[in-house]
């Protein structure tokens, strides 16, 4: 076992908060997990100083951080986010022998296959097919995507590493077309992150009060997800209802592109407080509803991600299973 490498920092840094915690020994599980909110900290320098101040650890050998962000090259820029930083000079800065950047989504798909039990929870029918690739999704601040392939030799996992939350919203009826127009105007391209995430559900919410003539109430998701589940507002029902139906579309469309018969995950902050909510929305029924693949999507499970910080667990991961990308010096 590399015991030189230890002990290691694992972080997942999204555009609210940055979650980091300690591996301290080969074979174990990230323990002393912290938050940060991110807006709190001018760099993620300041954050991971101000992590290992408060826990008392020692400066880490290795490092690897999940980040809501494309990792294209050394620069890094957060989308969602007003952190830029080269990973090269964050590596020298911080005195580390390796600091591996990955995007948050791949090492959210890296933990899922030691996901289980309490861990995940099931909405709709289908059983996972073996050796079948995985799928995940996820809204948050943004909307992540990613997925696991199963390796040749049948014994590992091979991670992607995409920006699938941008892809084009669809529309289902007029009612959705004309909602995926106004977020057009407002942003150019309506994106299916424009619609299923955090600041999605406020722009749902904000477009349907715009075509109801009702004018909109200074609400943020939380809020608008609490009037929804409470039926207290008519606008915040129908926006909570087309966020769980716009996820169901995009996610179905996942399913097929990667061939995920292993299972589809739903990770993220939002979806796993909505609760029954979202078991009664239209999510799943969405999900299959492919015309001629309604059948083969139905085989599909989709599964809730309960766990606590499982990006972490799948940053540890990272660092033993994915190497260096050539740009890093």
């Amino acid at each position: 076992m590399n015991t030189h490498t230890y002990p290691r920092l694992v972080g997942d840094i999204g555009g609210t908060n940055a979650r980091f915690a300690w591996v301290a020994q080969p074979g174990e599980a990230p323990a002393d997990m912290a938050v940060y909110p991110v807006r709190s900290l001018p760099t993620l320098a300041d954050a991971i100083r101000r992590y290992l101040a408060d826990q008392g650890k020692p400066p880490p050998r290795w490092c690897a951080i999940g980040i809501a962000n494309p990792i294209t090259g050394d620069q890094v820029r957060m989308t969602n986010h007003d952190w830029s930083f080269s990973i090269s000079a964050l590596r020298r800065e911080l005195g580390l022998e390796r600091l591996l950047l990955v995007n948050d989504f791949t090492a959210l798909a890296l933990s899922l296959p030691a996901l289980a039990g309490e861990d995940l929870r099931q909405v709709g029918p289908g059983a996972p097919a073996p050796d079948a690739a995985l799928a995940v999704i996820g809204p948050g601040t943004g909307l992540g995507v990613s997925g696991l392939l199963p390796a040749p030799s049948g014994r590992e996992w091979v991670p992607l590493n995409g920006e699938g939350g941008h892809v084009t919203l669809p529309a289902q009826d007029a009612r959705e077309a004309a909602v995926v127009a106004r977020l057009h105007e407002r942003f150019g391209h309506a994106s299916a992150e424009r619609a299923v995430s955090g600041q999605g559900l406020e722009n749902l919410y904000q477009v349907l009060c715009e075509l109801d003539g009702v004018p909109p109430r200074t609400l943020d998701a939380p809020a608008i997800a609490d009037d929804a589940k409470a039926g207290r507002d008519p606008q915040c029902v129908e926006a909570l209802a087309l966020f769980c139906a716009f996820l169901g579309s995009v996610a179905g469309n996942l399913a097929l592109t990667l061939g995920a018969r292993g299972g589809v995950y739903i990770g993220g902050g939002i979806v796993p407080r909505l609760g029954e909510a979202f078991d009664r929305s239209a999510f799943r029924v969405r999900f299959e509803s492919k015309g001629r693949f309604t059948g083969y999507l139905r085989a599909i499970p989709t599964y809730v991600v309960q766990a606590r910080a499982p990006a972490l667990l799948g940053a540890a991961r990272a660092l033993d299973v994915l190497p260096d990308p050539p740009f890093v010096r």
